[in-house]
């Protein structure tokens, strides 16, 4: 019952996380507030990716539902082991989900953001890596939309810790149902056979 508790405690954790990553995600289209952006397509390629709303996003809230309804499922079947064992596959997409997530933004901080420059549109930071992070006098390279360095860094940044949360959490509960899946019939059989 402890362990069905914890599940639920982790559930009840990974939704503002998840909730925090789509916003993150959805903000990222819409650098300085411009809508526009999205119309001609002067956006990185990597936003297109949904790394966010459906790595971060969606995929967690699958999985936090399936944490929070563990209680339920162990009144259904019985026991807590089945209930437990049953928190392995949405713990596994969680897992997958955070990892999309963390890469995806990885990669989109590595390539910086795509901006108007004095050569037109184009990513200027992508062929130095993260060296321009480090290199403040650089951004002003970006010339539209205003503060699209600051912009990205601080989202990308953001869904990256979230990420990093939502794949220690979906992992902690991964193991614990792995756990449960082996030791908690080995632990009855041995009951077994002493009480025999």
């Amino acid at each position: 019952m402890c362990s069905l508790r914890r599940a639920r405690s982790l559930g009840f954790a990974l939704v503002p996380l998840a909730t925090c990553c789509i916003v993150a995600n959805l903000l990222l289209f819409f650098p300085d507030g411009r809508a526009d952006l999205v119309k001609t397509n002067n956006l990185s390629k990597y936003v297109w990716f949904f790394m966010g709303i459906g790595g971060g996003g969606l995929a967690i809230l699958v999985t936090a539902v399936s944490f929070l309804s563990l209680e339920q499922c162990a009144k259904t079947c019985g026991t807590d082991t089945c209930a437990m064992c049953g928190s392995v596959l949405p713990a596994l997409l969680g897992v997958a989900g955070s990892v999309y997530c963390f890469i995806i933004s990885g990669l989109a901080l590595l390539e910086g953001p795509y901006c108007f420059t004095s050569s037109g549109w184009r990513s200027p930071f992508e062929n130095i890596g993260p060296k321009y992070l480090f290199s403040w006098d650089t951004w002003s390279e970006c010339r539209q939309p205003v503060h699209i360095v600051e912009w990205n860094v601080t989202l990308l940044c953001i869904q990256l810790g979230l990420s990093t949360l939502e794949f220690l959490i979906c992992t902690v509960q991964l193991l614990s149902g792995l756990v449960h899946a082996v030791c908690r019939p080995c632990c009855y059989t041995q009951e077994y056979r002493l009480n025999g």
